[in-house]
């Protein structure tokens, strides 16, 4: 129970981050917060990711580049484009690489405001940072594990932000169902989004991508996290953009 709970938290922790800080805020600019407050989760999503620490800039371009180029040759992953979905993972690997160690020529408008720390992601994304945390985990299971199944999940304590991307950039590309028209694939993969915390609205995002509410277009669509945004804006956290709050459905 204890390695089940421990892989839970490290789930939802570390989404929360990616779709907070670094898919809303980073990539999409949906919310604004104080400098300080960008350093703190900067060094949350560090903390909550671990071994998988995405950098805030190298997830931004990349992702904005994905809406610009969704399902073309050009995009950083693409369903469309890779034959499964590990070769679509390897060369998202690479793109996000390429990006902060700045071996691609990247578009100014890709890089526009997104957040850069520098010193923090030299170190975070490290090897003695990611190994240090490999250990963690390992020792964390040889101290809890009872069961043989139960290490069958350190896999996924290593590989956790990985997990998170295939589900939505090939899944939420290839099954589900669309409340819009768009130029791509994209899909919501849940109806009620208990699993991604509203990144499973990918249909609803790619129509409106600047929009903080990924759900809300059905009744039944809820997104957990912008319910928290809402909490940290009344606790004047966080200031929401709210262009396009409530766009109404296609029929």
């Amino acid at each position: 129970m204890t390695i089940l709970i421990f892989i839970i938290v490290l789930w939802y922790s570390g989404l929360f981050f990616q779709t907070f800080f670094l898919h809303r805020y980073a990539a999409h600019q949906s919310f604004k917060m104080s400098k300080f407050g960008e350093k703190l989760c900067f060094v949350l999503t560090w903390i909550t990711q671990g071994s998988n620490y995405l950098s805030a800039y190298g997830y931004g371009v990349m992702h904005r580049m994905h809406h610009a180029f969704a399902d073309t040759e050009k995009d950083p992953h693409s369903p469309k484009y890779d034959p499964n979905l590990f070769a679509m993972m390897w060369r998202t690997k690479n793109i996000y690489a390429d990006i902060n160690n700045y071996k691609i020529q990247i578009e100014e408008k890709f890089t526009k405001n997104v957040p850069q720390w520098k010193k923090f992601d030299q170190f975070a994304s490290s090897w003695f940072s990611r190994i240090g945390w490999g250990i963690f985990y390992t020792t964390f299971f040889i101290l809890f594990a009872n069961h043989w199944w139960e290490w069958l999940l350190l896999p996924v304590a290593y590989l956790m932000a990985p997990i998170h991307g295939v589900i939505i950039n090939w899944f939420a590309h290839i099954y589900g169902y669309t409340n819009f028209k768009v130029s791509d694939t994209s899909k919501n993969l849940l109806r009620f989004d208990w699993l991604m915390m509203g990144e499973a609205y990918h249909n609803n995002h790619h129509k409106h991508g600047g929009r903080p509410n990924f759900g809300g277009i059905r009744w039944y669509e809820i997104d957990p996290t912008y319910l928290i945004m809402l909490l940290l804006e009344k606790m004047k956290l966080i200031k929401l953009n709210r262009v396009a709050i409530k766009p109404t459905r296609e029929k």
